[in-house]
């Protein structure tokens, strides 16, 4: 009681070493700011961008499986089918990684560059390919004995799809089930997540190159 009569444990508190303020005085509101930092002009051009990746290379694709059948025939001869449902796999799964970490990561035209990369090739292999759901009698009407090499490439895509599909599944089975305590909830973190969607992606191109879906040349 002495020592607070005298005005020694009277704590002294801080309150701001800026005696004016340093953020200016403005009229606009919160939802103002946000809309200025929204950029609509720029998701509009990403937006064009990807249905052009989307649009155009299936198209070309398309195109080329009609207009030249027979040097396309001649090129799947000197090549394995499960060389090419590995590229299309590769091509597909690192557009999902371009598209993925565009989303997560701070360093977006890189990730985004890596992605219409990815859907372009793949886009453009589908297109040679023919790629819809009954497949396999429009490569064989097309290409006849040679079909089974963008029969793989078709395979090849739809494996990294089904790999996908399957990790978020899990991925969000895992959020949903497991809980803050548990140990599996390392999981869920981005690089073990990571590694956990490349592990499924894996074992779905595995089930495609060694389950007897891709005949032999």
């Amino acid at each position: 009681m002495r020592n607070l009569r005298k005005g020694r444990g009277v704590p002294q508190i801080e309150v701001s070493k800026h005696p004016e303020a340093s953020i200016p005085v403005t009229d606009m509101s919160l939802a103002d700011i946000k809309r200025r930092r929204s950029h609509p002009a720029m998701w509009i051009v990403l937006m064009v961008l990807v249905l052009a990746a989307v649009i155009g290379p299936y198209w070309y694709g398309r195109h080329c499986a009609v207009a030249y059948t027979q040097q396309l025939i001649s090129l799947f001869s000197m090549v394995q089918p499960r060389a090419v449902a590995m590229l299309s796999w590769d091509a597909t799964v690192l557009g999902f990684i371009g598209l993925g970490m565009t989303v997560l990561d701070r360093h977006k035209i890189p990730w985004f560059v890596l992605f219409l990369c990815g859907l372009v090739t793949e886009q453009f292999m589908a297109g040679i390919s023919m790629l819809k759901f009954h497949f396999w009698g429009s490569t064989y009407v097309m290409y006849g004995q040679a079909s089974n090499v963008p029969d793989a490439a078709n395979l090849g895509i739809i494996a990294a799809v089904m790999g996908l599909a399957v990790f978020a599944v899990l991925w969000i089975g895992l959020l949903i089930a497991v809980k803050k305590n548990s140990p599996l909830n390392v999981l869920a973190r981005t690089w073990v997540s990571f590694l956990f969607y490349m592990i499924i992606e894996v074992a779905a191109l595995c089930v495609v190159l060694f389950g007897g879906f891709i005949p032999r040349l």
